[in-house]
C-alpha cells in the first residue's frame, strides 16, 4: 500500500500537470473554435463551435494580396531559416573546433549582447537599412536575424558532443575542413539541425517588430502584420480575426509535427 503522503504529492503533481496543460491548451482551442463563430457570439463567450467558418474563410480569403501576403511570410521564414542555419552552425563549429587565445573572450562578447533588448536596436538597424535601400524588401526583413547569437550558442553546446574523432580521422584521409563540416559534421549532428531549424522557423514566420519596422508597403506585407492590421481595424471582426490566427498558425504547427522526433533528440544533445 502506497504512503499516503507520496500518494497525495503524487496526485498534486498531476493536478498541476493538467492546470499546465489546460492553460497551455485553451489559447488555441479558444481560437479554433472562435473561428466558427461570428463576432458577436466570440465577444458573447461563446465557447462551443458554430456555423460561421465559410463566412470567416471567404472574407479572410477576400483581403486584398492575402495570397502575395503568405508569399511573402514562406519567403522569409524558408531563406531566413536557411540562412540562419549556415551562418550559425558554421560559426558554432568553428568556436568549438578551433582553438585560440581569443576564441573564449570574442564568445563571452556576443553572449554579453544577448542581455541588449532588441527594441534598442530598432532606431540604429533602420537607419542602416533605409541608408542602404533595403527597406520594403526581402532582404531587409532576413538580414538582421541571419546571425542570431543564442543558436551560435545552441550549436557550440551541441557540438562539445560531436566525436573529434571522426574530425582526425578524416583529416588523416585528407578530406579539407568544408568537407569535414559538409559530409561528416552536418550528417552527425541532423538532430541538432532538426531543432534548430523549428526554433528558426517559427522566430521567423512569427517576427513582428522588424518588419513592422522595415515594411510600409502592403504588398510586402507579412501574415503577423496583416494580422495586426485586422485586429487594430476601427470595428474589429474577431471571426475574420480568428481564422487568420488559425491559418497563419497552421504552418508552425506543421514543421513542428513533421520534426518533432528530431526536436526532442537535438534539444537532449542527441548525436548518432
Amino acid at each position: 500500500m502506497r504512503n499516503p503522503i507520496s500518494l497525495a504529492i503524487s496526485l498534486l503533481v498531476q493536478a498541476a500537470l493538467w492546470l499546465a496543460a489546460f492553460i497551455s491548451v485553451f489559447p488555441f482551442y479558444w481560437m479554433v473554435i472562435g473561428a466558427t463563430n461570428t463576432a458577436v457570439e466570440i465577444t458573447g463567450g461563446k465557447a462551443t463551435f458554430g456555423t460561421a467558418l465559410f463566412d470567416n474563410a471567404s472574407k479572410f480569403f477576400a483581403v486584398p494580396a492575402i495570397g502575395r501576403i503568405f508569399l511573402n511570410s514562406f519567403i522569409v521564414a524558408i531563406v531566413g531559416t536557411i540562412l540562419t542555419l549556415i551562418i550559425t552552425s558554421l560559426a558554432g563549429y568553428g568556436f568549438e573546433i578551433f582553438r585560440s587565445k581569443t576564441r573564449d573572450r570574442v564568445f563571452g562578447g556576443l553572449l554579453l549582447l544577448l542581455s541588449v533588448p532588441f527594441a534598442a536596436l530598432l532606431v540604429p538597424l533602420f537607419m542602416l537599412f533605409s541608408r542602404m535601400g533595403l527597406m520594403n524588401t526581402y532582404a531587409g526583413m532576413i538580414l538582421p536575424g541571419i546571425a542570431a547569437i543564442f543558436m551560435i550558442f545552441y550549436f557550440r553546446q551541441n557540438t562539445k558532443a560531436f566525436p573529434h574523432e571522426l574530425r582526425d580521422a578524416a583529416l588523416l584521409d585528407g578530406l579539407k575542413e568544408w568537407q569535414i563540416f559538409a559530409y561528416i559534421y552536418v550528417p552527425v549532428m541532423r538532430s541538432t539541425y532538426a531543432a534548430a531549424m523549428i526554433i528558426i522557423f517559427m522566430t521567423s514566420w512569427n517576427a513582428y517588430l522588424w518588419p513592422l519596422m522595415v515594411v510600409q508597403k502592403n504588398e510586402m506585407k507579412t501574415i503577423t502584420l496583416e494580422v495586426a492590421s485586422l485586429a487594430t481595424a476601427y470595428t474589429p471582426d474577431y471571426g475574420l480575426i480568428m481564422i487568420a490566427n488559425v491559418l497563419a498558425t497552421l504552418p508552425t504547427i506543421l514543421v513542428f509535427f513533421l520534426l518533432q522526433r528530431r526536436f526532442v533528440e537535438g534539444m537532449l544533445g542527441s548525436v548518432k
